[in-house]
């Protein structure tokens, strides 16, 4: 009878105390992280043929293809792992090297553009197109994580669910942050100049 007491008060004691909270949100992050890591492939499976399109013009620019090659490199080189959103020096790595291919690849589009013959292949059209998607798709997963961590991280500084947190090990996750922040917070400079 004190067994089956002492089991009954544990049990109420921790269904207030948001153990359960801090699985479900838990378990959310890890399947909007899984979505992320999801778009992020898509990408990475998209540059060998992106590559391979823009390889036939003879007078492409090489170096800009080996940017997007190393930057995909990097970016596959990373272990992305469900524990990556637990350390929040792996996922700044892994954040950098995400955004080194986005950025080649961003470049690459941007060159792409004064090679004619280029545009008018329509392998390539797709391939661009494809790729337009997939940031599209990446932008939306990565929107869906960020609000995941906000409630999880909510969950884990509230009190009291932050002493539950504490008690099993429930720290606040890292999120996604922009790389220039500072840069970005200035305000642009126009200048229509005069003629």
């Amino acid at each position: 009878m004190c067994m089956k007491l002492a089991i009954l008060l544990i049990a109420t004691s921790l269904s207030g105390c948001g153990y359960n909270d801090f699985q479900r949100l838990d378990e959310d992050t890890k399947a909007k992280w899984s979505e992320v890591l999801n778009q992020y492939q898509r990408r990475a499976d998209l540059v060998p043929n992106i590559v391979a399109s823009v390889k036939g013009e003879a007078n492409f620019e090489r170096d800009t293809l080996t940017q997007v090659i190393e930057a995909r490199s990097k970016a596959t080189a990373i272990q992305a792992t469900p524990e990556l959103i637990n350390d929040p020096a792996a996922f700044q790595q892994f954040q950098q090297a995400q955004g080194q291919l986005g950025s080649a690849l961003s470049r690459l589009m941007v060159v792409a553009e004064q090679y004619p013959q280029l545009q008018a292949n329509q392998a390539f059209r797709d391939l661009r197109v494809t790729l337009e998607g997939t940031e599209n798709r990446i932008n939306v997963a990565r929107n869906a994580y960020i609000q995941s961590v906000q409630a999880y991280n909510v969950l884990a500084r509230s009190f009291p669910t932050n002493l539950t947190g504490m008690l099993f090990g429930y720290q606040p996750k890292p999120s996604f942050t922009v790389a220039n922040e500072a840069e970005i917070a200035r305000p642009p400079s126009v200048d229509f100049g005069s003629k």
